[in-house]
């Protein structure tokens, strides 16, 4: 494998059993917002206005540069198709801001996509190879992360669960889960 240049884009991968993916990948754009770069941020989940983070992206981003597409919470297969159609749309967003030549895009919960089948593997390769072709890096949120991705990424940073105060049975609260 050859030498990479600062000009090479990069994969980030956030994962892991515990709380904070979402929270690394925002930190993440907002550096590079500060860094004057182009920034897309995508969520496959979440539906629009879900959740506290989404209002400050829409502050910092052009509102095309934004997207969370998602049906909400997931669920043992249920509406499987509604879900993917969803999932297909951020991702013809996300080819369409590599293809436009933005710097940094986040997929957030891309990997819980691809564990659920909600996208496959080829479409992820798709995305990646795109965006090392364009220069885009792309940093990617979820758990489950496959061998094939760890394999391919740049960095991966694991975020391990050690104490949750789900497990005192405290709610989520809105500014920390939501």
């Amino acid at each position: 494998m050859g030498e990479r240049n600062e000009k090479q884009a990069l994969i980030l991968v956030y994962t892991g059993e515990g709380k904070g993916k979402t929270s690394a990948a925002v930190g993440q754009a907002v550096r590079a917002l500060g860094a004057g770069m182009s920034v897309g941020f995508g969520q496959f989940f979440k539906r629009d206005s879900q959740s506290g983070e989404q209002n400050v992206l829409k502050k910092l981003l052009s509102p095309d540069m934004f997207l969370a597409s998602g049906e909400g919470f997931y669920r043992d297969g249920r509406d499987h198709e509604r879900h993917r159609d969803k999932a297909l749309t951020l991702l013809d967003w996300a080819r369409d801001k590599i293809q436009s030549g933005t710097e940094m895009l986040v997929l957030d919960e891309v990997l819980y996509a691809l564990s659920r089948g909600l996208i496959q593997r080829q479409e992820l390769e798709f995305i990646l190879d795109g965006a090392r072709d364009k220069g885009t890096n792309l940093v990617l949120t979820g758990r489950d992360l496959p061998e094939w991705l760890r394999d391919r990424a740049d960095l991966v940073s694991e975020i391990h669960l050690i104490k949750h105060h789900f497990e005192q049975n405290i709610s989520a609260r809105k500014g920390i889960e939501f």
